[in-house]
């Protein structure tokens, strides 16, 4: 289509609809998800805190642990704040340029997200598999530049997207079916021939997350075959344990995060609800699970906690 005249001028005011079927539960469902960003909030500032004050802690396992906690941090709090407003106050309406920003943060920092799982991943093989090339290999210079390619890499691959949708035109309706600015959800908005477009975000969506799920998985292939080469038992069952909950944490990231990324593309005959639900899953749900596994779970900054806890009622 050439042009559109009955296009609506910018700038734009969309309708952020929520979940569609299940407008009369707004405000219940607004509850858990409240309640799951404030523990993703404590939790996520207390393992910077904690590893900003112990020094025993400035290793490179608890560096990349901050680099996904500050990731945690801007992805729940770019769409959780704004979603519960439109859960509990009915506020709906999202200006043009609003909704491109939040777009650019969820889908960038989600990008940002997957490379620091790779990159903890990383640090864990080398930890199990090269223990005594560790700190020779993870210098904090690596360390500093595998953040920096982390970083560039989601704002590279994802900026277009918002440069892309400002040059598309309106003249559809302005209600976007879902509780925050996705990708897919606003570009369906516009009134011409977007299929290039949206080729695009899924290739990068694709590309992006199946290249580091496979060198985690690999990674943790490593990691499992000389766990099970190890002469104690109790070794063993100890790296399994911390594996085991590494692993949950990033099957729950990635099977969400696929799972919405393919419904745009073949789920066709899924309820909208039930693709929106999980949608705000894999922007929820790993921001509160990070700080329990990584940081309640790892004896050092449980000890510490506790210890500074103690003083204080001392």
């Amino acid at each position: 289509m050439s042009s559109c005249n009955n296009s609506i001028p910018q700038p734009l005011i969309f309708v952020l609809a929520g979940i569609p079927g299940l407008e009369h539960l707004h405000v219940w469902i607004g509850i858990p998800f409240c309640s799951i960003y404030m523990v993703a909030v404590v939790g996520n500032v207390t393992i910077l805190a904690v590893v900003k004050a112990e020094r025993s802690l400035h290793e490179p396992m608890f560096f990349f642990l901050c680099m996904l906690s500050v990731t945690d941090l801007v992805l729940s709090t770019s769409t959780l704040p704004r979603m519960l407003c439109l859960f509990w106050l009915g506020a709906h309406d999202i200006t043009f340029d609003a909704c491109l920003a939040q777009m650019f943060f969820i889908h960038s920092f989600t990008a940002m997200e997957s490379g620091f799982f790779l990159a903890m991943a990383f640090d864990r093989y080398v930890a199990i598999c090269h223990p005594l090339r560790h700190t020779t290999i993870l210098t904090h210079v690596h360390i500093t530049i595998m953040g920096i390619i982390v970083v560039i890499r989601g704002v590279a691959f994802f900026t277009p997207h918002p440069i892309l949708l400002k040059q598309l035109p309106y003249c559809r309706t302005r209600i976007i079916a879902h509780t925050y600015c996705e990708f897919m959800a606003v570009v369906k908005l516009a009134c011409m021939d977007t299929r290039a477009t949206k080729r695009y975000s899924l290739s990068m969506a694709t590309i992006i997350g199946s290249c580091d799920a496979i060198l985690i998985a690999v990674s943790y292939a490593f990691i499992l075959r000389s766990v099970f080469r190890l002469p104690s038992r109790d070794a063993s069952f100890k790296a399994l344990g911390t594996c085991g909950s590494h692993v949950c944490v990033i099957l729950v990231f990635y099977s969400t995060a696929g799972f919405s990324i393919f419904t745009h593309r073949f789920g066709k005959n899924i309820p909208a609800h039930i693709h929106i639900f999980i949608a705000n899953m894999y922007l929820l749900v790993p921001p509160f699970l990070n700080p329990i596994v990584y940081g309640v779970r790892t004896k050092k900054i449980r000890e510490y906690v506790l210890r500074t806890l103690m003083v204080k009622v001392a």
